[in-house]
């Protein structure tokens, strides 16, 4: 793991309609990674990843990101954002949609075909995505995203929904483009998979609980369920015994 940051955060406050969502936030993701950002719905987990990339209006605070200010144009080509619902045209195949966006980047045909194999849906990309399953359809917005090998990958949710098999082959396949020199940081809820990452930032009510690992959240709380390691940890910043 290296000791460089891929991305700081200081002081980042986000307020939507009068309301806190984000409030001083404070946190690192190492580069070469793969980071969880977990916690449940409504934690501030997309806000966090919108500011991200740039796309979020913010109230205060510094966000960089590789070495730039978040948003930046250097950043472009660097940073991969696949949201929640994932953005693809649903008239148009797999392959038409990775392809779409292939031009737009100037990636070489052989890019495609690459990434579509990456995600295993080499036998789905002349089916149009109006047709495809919803975890599929997060594959292909997955697949556009891995296009021109990007230095960090923020992804929103990318295995809700699926299947085990499904979660287990893209887990595997973070893990490969971490081994590739990539940084990721994978947003979910579901704790279990805070056992997949190299590190994790727990996130609740727009505030940072922790960043640790997933050995190190059992080790800290006394107990090997995950769910109940965010429950003490809750319980204690709360005060409670």
């Amino acid at each position: 793991m290296s000791g460089e940051a891929a991305i700081r955060v200081r002081g980042l406050r986000v307020v939507r309609g009068g309301r806190r969502v984000l409030g001083g936030l404070d946190l690192e993701v190492a580069a070469g990674t793969v980071t969880g950002l977990i916690g449940p719905s409504g934690s501030g987990k997309t806000t966090l990843m919108r500011a991200l990339v740039g796309v979020q209006v913010v109230a205060g605070g510094e966000v960089t990101v590789l070495g730039a200010p978040a948003g930046a144009p250097a950043l472009r080509e660097q940073v991969a954002y696949v949201t929640q619902s994932g953005s693809v045209y649903p008239d148009l195949t797999a392959e038409e949609n990775v392809r779409y966006l292939a031009r737009i980047l100037r990636a070489g045909d052989g890019e495609v075909e690459r990434v579509l194999a990456l995600v295993d849906l080499l036998d789905h990309a002349d089916r149009p995505v109006a047709k495809l399953s919803g975890g599929q359809r997060r594959r292909v917005a997955l697949a556009g995203a891995l296009l021109g090998r990007p230095r960090l990958l923020v992804l929103d949710e990318p295995t809700v929904g699926l299947d085990p098999l499904l979660r287990r082959d893209l887990w595997g396949l973070f893990t490969r483009l971490r081994d590739a020199g990539a940084t990721l940081l994978v947003s979910t809820h579901v704790l279990d998979e805070a056992a997949r990452c190299d590190a994790v930032l727990l996130l609740r009510e727009g505030r940072l609980l922790g960043a640790t690992t997933a050995e190190g959240l059992r080790r800290d709380t006394g107990t090997d369920d995950l769910d109940e390691a965010f429950v003490r940890l809750i319980e204690r910043e709360q005060g409670r015994p």
